[in-house]
């Protein structure tokens, strides 16, 4: 991975927490987890696309989207509204 792709990869995140943060120091609320984590799963399913024999990358997005699931189902018992709109953000499935 070069610099560039580093810094680009940054960026993306930073902006995600800029756009799902709650207040100004806000980098762990359940919204930005959920969104930082689709973004690398994203990532990491293109990563095995490429890679089809990479299974300890599969276990870790098995993993990581486990613990997605989880962060969605909290958010949808404490604040349904923000479920809903994350999901149509995300654009993930119910």
């Amino acid at each position: 991975m070069t610099k560039e792709e580093k810094s680009t990869k940054k960026q993306a995140k930073t902006d995600l927490i800029e756009k799902y943060k709650s207040h100004k120091e806000d980098t762990g609320s359940t919204e930005v987890q959920i969104a930082v984590m689709t973004k690398k799963i994203s990532d990491l399913t293109k990563h095995l696309k490429e890679h089809k024999k990479d299974f300890d990358s599969r276990r870790g997005l098995l993993m990581m989207v486990g613990k997605r699931r989880r962060l969605l189902n909290y958010l949808k018992k404490t604040d349904e509204a923000k479920y809903a709109q994350l999901i149509a953000d995300l654009g993930l499935r119910k």
